[in-house]
């Protein structure tokens, strides 16, 4: 059987965006003359269909929403997938879900497939490596919902559904000091995310608040991975002033220390307290248990579906919104002290 022909076939001929083809094909006016002819002629060349999802749509007017996460298989993300299901089932609409697994050209990819295959709208969480959002000018010009949520743009203009991170570290932190700890350390991810720019604010202030002198030497950045929290751990420990607990920006991180610490005769929570970020189902399940801050992300997932819905329901009128939710504590045995007294 022969395959069907795809924009994403015509553009790739090209060289150019399924997005410029997609619009080449409606006749629109920001697409050259020259542009549309040689759009217009391969189309007719190659046979290209227009398929049965796409024959009525207008792009941004589908009953399908797209979702752009870093990783599926973390479980803040995937919450946040059930929480967008959830709310956009009830409403008619179905979800493509599309992972970068944090790379900037897959996500630049993914948003011009989007585009181009019509999509009502776009909710995403950007990748580690996304330092500007220009490919997402094409998205607000063409009038599609967009909606960032976690890992957002700095932009005022812009849908955001958020955890108050700052909060949710300083909880961390203080809680670290409430249980005795002095020499806390900072696993932090890449500051141009507001995630982790936030949590490492919020490590901050907690130390400054509650009268510790911070070290530089005590501030780390990865890539949040179990071997970045392993091999970072060894070395703290190795050096000349360890510390006595670790807040790290991510529960993967957090569980390379527990390992590490575990492996080499360190006692958790009694030597070394560890306290990780996101409560990843995996925490309640290691040994010693692992404290986290729990992220809403079902939560997270509904709000950015409902603003979605809100937005096609004022008919494209852009009303942005900032949702912010306060994330909770969740206190294990990896960190509390006083369960051991």
């Amino acid at each position: 059987m022969k395959k069907r022909v795809t924009i994403q076939d015509l553009a790739k001929e090209l060289g150019t965006t399924p997005s410029t083809v997609s619009r080449a094909l409606r006749n629109h006016a920001a697409i050259s003359k020259s542009m549309k002819k040689r759009v217009i002629e391969l189309a007719k060349k190659r046979n290209y269909q227009v398929n049965a999802m796409a024959s009525g749509l207008r792009v941004g007017k589908s009953k399908t929403i797209g979702v752009i996460v870093p990783r599926i298989n973390r479980d803040f993300f995937s919450n946040v997938i059930a929480g967008v299901e959830d709310i956009s089932f009830e409403s008619g609409y179905t979800v493509v879900i599309c992972q970068t697994h944090d790379r900037f050209e897959k996500e630049k990819q993914y948003i011009n497939t989007l585009i181009g295959s019509g999509v009502g709208g776009i909710l995403v969480s950007v990748s580690l490596e996304t330092t500007t959002f220009e490919h997402f000018d094409e998205v607000n010009r063409l009038g599609i919902p967009l909606i960032f949520f976690d890992r957002v743009s700095t932009n005022s203009s812009i849908n955001k559904i958020q955890n108050n991170d700052k909060v949710g570290a300083y909880k961390a932190v203080c809680h670290l000091i409430d249980n005795g700890y002095k020499k806390i350390a900072h696993f932090s991810g890449p500051e141009h995310l507001n995630v982790y720019k936030d949590r490492k604010d919020g490590y901050l202030e907690a130390l400054e608040k509650n009268g510790i002198a911070i070290n530089d030497a005590f501030i780390v950045h990865h890539d949040l991975k179990i071997e970045d929290g392993r091999k970072d751990m060894q070395r703290l420990m190795e050096s000349k002033n360890p510390p006595d607990a670790i807040f790290s920006s991510s529960d993967y991180s957090a569980l390379g220390a527990l390992l590490y610490l575990k492996e080499n005769g360190f006692s958790v929570p009694n030597d070394v307290g560890v306290v990780g970020y996101s409560n990843e189902k995996f925490t309640a399940l290691t040994s010693p248990g692992l404290t986290s801050v729990d992220q809403h992300g079902s939560e997270i997932g509904q709000y950015a579906a409902k603003v979605f819905l809100e937005e096609i329901n004022n008919k494209g009128k852009k009303v942005p919104r900032t949702i912010i939710l306060d994330p909770n504590l969740i206190i294990r045995n990896s960190s509390n002290r006083k369960l051991d007294k």
